[in-house]
């Protein structure tokens, strides 16, 4: 009943804390622990001392920790500390015998714990009980053969105990396992101690066959050295080179074998050696090889050597880079550089081949722009290097066949055959060249060159074939019919250069037709033809009314030495200003009147000076609207206009707004004269104040023919602003608006 009660009763309410700011006084975890470290809380005091005086005592003390140890491990077998601090809690008893039977309990419960039997091994040896400590470490390396502890406990007894044959039978027993590295070295190492160099150099074989890395081999080669034994580590290294072949090749092994041959003082060798390894191993993994190639011959080689050391590795590299990308025509460029500045022909030759053999891909003439150069290089290097003219005959033929010139050509390798064969004295064979590139692919450069190349041969009949065959192929190159007709003039024969000038301005269509006509307008100009030349002038301006036409063509006039040339060039001018009335590039007109201002200015009278004065525009800032690229309004932009005189007098606003302006003008200033007289009142107020109310009553009718006089001036400050944003918006409008608004203003006024 007692505990039902206390199980009804109810748990007290904890009370609820009101203030729930932080207190004053802070107390931190490392506080509270710092208090019980001082006041010394956690510490217990030492159990009292126990003194045994008899046997009687000292068994029941036994008794009681025996019992104990017996609980603890009743409670818990698993647990090989209490077995332990068991069995060493009778071994410190003496009680040896009762202590191994603890370790032999504990081994029954967990016999693949690695503590319990070095414990139970370093008993048996402390109580100096060999053949037992012997029995254990059997046992051990039996059941757990792979644990190298017991291996190194077991065979460093066995050496201090002075059995040597016994300690080389547990490394035998040891080695069977074929264990890590270090066990090997334990093993020789043991026994050179002894001097046994023949047996160390059996287990190194077994070493180097158990663990076949680079660096074991290494170290048998080392030992075979450090024991005098030269010809022994050389072959060993042979050995080892043999053993890895070419597939697991290993920069290491190669330097530590150049660096045996060098102490032996065998540099031929050592160089053998490093050049064979600089053609096996791979790039990546050849970094410490190169480096060490290049300090060898720093120290022992000449300069001859040093270059072959930095060709060779620059050589590797393109080798890579060309293996692993072979369209990459810029490193075959620097590939060839190199081999071509150190090695034969035939090496050079080899290199061309293989690099000519990757055509690109894809037949598109940008792919091929850089490929076409490995073949101008090869032929070059076999004309001026090897200076054999027949197989650079050859190169060039199978460059020409391989290129698709139903597609695309490449007027450089047409024309620098043609040029080698000239080089040869083959006039034959450079002709034949050329006209079947002009036959197969005809091209604006072939015909340049080859024009070019009968004009030093001054084979001018042949020149003017090509100059026909050149316009038939493109009859719009002004450039050729130019070159055509000053070859004509240069021989003397006027008429047909005439005649091919007549012949190209009749083309339909040209592709720079303002310098075919300068040109022949220079031609008849140099031969004094001047009656030709105005002809011309006027042919051209029933094409075009360029203004740069007509002050060439009042040039031209001025330039002439006869009487009536001022007032011929006088008449172009005028011609030109009609003409260009309603022209809408204002800019074009405006530099037409200016090149008769400065005529005027050099050549005319002040009568003729101020006549073309007047001629020139007015310069007005306008605004127009924006719209932007989707339609919409985008504000507006201030421009420039030029507004001519023939142009204000055919529209009667602009003259209504000059009118305007001016009477804007002087009613500013009435205004401003009005205000200085009121300025001057005032301070007459001041110094008057009896007339102050008389001045006053009359202020109204002084100011009222101001005030009446002020609004239409500011309703024409807002009619011009309009007008003039108005006249800025008007491009598009028509006549009658502008008409309209010009009477809406007038009515105002």
């Amino acid at each position: 009943m007692a505990s039902t009660a206390a199980g009804k009763q109810r748990i007290p309410k904890v009370a609820k804390v009101k203030n729930k700011a932080p207190a004053e006084v802070q107390i931190t975890a490392e506080q509270l622990l710092r208090e019980a470290k001082e006041r010394e809380l956690e510490l217990l005091p030492p159990p009292p001392k126990q003194k045994i005086t008899d046997a009687e005592e000292l068994n029941d003390y036994k008794l009681k920790k025996r019992k104990g140890f017996e609980d603890n491990i009743r409670k818990n077998r698993t647990v090989i500390s209490n077995w332990i601090k068991y069995a060493q809690w009778e071994e410190s008893l003496k009680e040896v015998q009762r202590a191994r039977s603890i370790y032999e309990r504990a081994l029954d419960v967990d016999h693949r714990n690695i503590t319990l039997w070095l414990k139970y091994a370093e008993m048996e040896m402390k109580n100096r009980q060999v053949n037992h400590a012997r029995n254990i470490w059997d046992r051990a390396i039996t059941i757990l053969p792979r644990v190298n502890q017991f291996w190194y406990k077991y065979t460093y007894m066995e050496e201090m105990l002075g059995n040597i044959a016994g300690c080389r039978q547990v490394f035998e027993r040891w080695m069977e396992w074929e264990p890590e590295e270090q066990a090997w070295h334990s093993y020789i190492n043991f026994e050179l101690r002894y001097k046994e160099v023949d047996k160390s150099r059996s287990i190194y074989e077994k070493f180097v066959m158990v663990h076949p890395e680079v660096k074991n081999w290494i170290k048998y080669a080392h030992f075979e050295e450090k024991h005098g034994y030269i010809a022994r580590a050389r072959k060993v290294f042979e050995r080892a080179v043999e053993f890895y072949g070419e597939e697991h090749i290993n920069e290491n092994l190669y330097v530590a074998f150049s660096r045996f041959e060098e102490k032996q003082k065998e540099f031929e060798r050592v160089r053998i050696i490093y050049k064979y390894a600089l053609d096996r191993v791979p790039k990546q993994q050849a970094q410490e090889l190169f480096k060490n190639y290049t300090v060898f011959e720093k120290r022992f080689g000449d300069r001859r050597g040093i270059e072959d050391v930095i060709v060779s590795k620059r050589r590797f590299q393109y080798e890579e880079e060309v293996k692993a990308s072979p369209h990459n025509y810029d490193a075959w460029f620097d590939y060839l550089r190199l081999v071509e500045s150190d090695t034969d022909a035939d090496t050079v030759r080899e290199v061309y081949e293989r690099a000519i053999a990757n055509t690109p891909p894809i037949q598109e003439k940008r792919h091929w722009r850089r490929y076409i150069y490995l073949w101008i290089n090869y032929a070059l290097y076999e004309e001026l290097e090897v200076k054999d003219p027949e197989r650079t005959r050859q190169v060039y033929q199978a460059c020409l066949e391989l290129i698709p010139h139903k597609k695309f050509t490449f007027a450089k390798i047409w024309l620098l055959y043609a040029q080698f064969e000239i080089r040869q004295k083959n006039l034959p064979n450079a002709r034949r060249g050329l006209g079947t590139a002009i036959g197969k692919c005809p091209k604006n450069k072939l015909f340049k060159g080859y024009i070019e190349l009968e004009l030093q041969l001054r084979e001018f009949d042949r020149c003017r074939k090509l100059y026909e065959k050149y316009l038939e192929f493109s009859p719009e190159n002004c450039t050729t019919w130019i070159k055509f007709a000053e070859l004509e003039t240069i021989l003397g024969d006027t008429e047909r250069a005439r005649a091919i000038f007549e012949l190209a301005i009749g083309q339909p269509r040209l592709d720079m037709p303002e310098v075919l006509w300068k040109s022949y307008i220079d031609f008849e100009i140099e031969q004094e033809e001047y009656d030709n030349t105005r002809g011309l002038y006027k042919r051209l301006l029933q094409r075009t009314q360029h203004v740069k036409v007509w002050i060439s063509f009042g040039q031209f006039e001025l330039s002439i030495d006869s009487d009536d040339r001022i007032q011929r060039c006088r008449q172009i001018f005028e011609e030109a200003n009609k003409s260009m009335q309603g022209c809408e590039e204002k800019e074009e007109r405006l530099m037409l009147l200016e090149s008769w201002r400065d005529f005027e200015d050099e050549f005319g009278s002040l009568t003729n000076k101020e006549r073309v004065q007047k001629l020139l525009p007015e310069k007005v800032k306008k605004r127009r609207k924006i719209t932007a690229e989707d339609g919409s309004d985008a504000g507006w932009e201030e421009y420039y206009d030029y507004i001519f005189p023939e142009d204000a007098a055919n529209q009667p606003n602009l003259k209504l707004l000059a009118m305007a302006k001016m009477w804007k003008k002087q009613q500013k200033q009435e205004d401003e004269d009005e205000e200085e007289q009121e300025e001057e009142e005032e301070e007459e107020e001041q110094q008057v104040p009896q007339g102050k109310e008389a001045q006053e009553n009359s202020e109204p009718d002084e100011q009222g023919p101001a005030a009446h006089r002020e609004e239409p001036g500011k309703e024409y400050d807002d009619r011009d602003d309009e007008s003039s944003s108005s006249d800025s918006e008007s491009d598009g409008e028509d006549d009658k608006d502008k008409t309209e608004e010009t009477k809406a203003d007038t009515e105002k006024l």
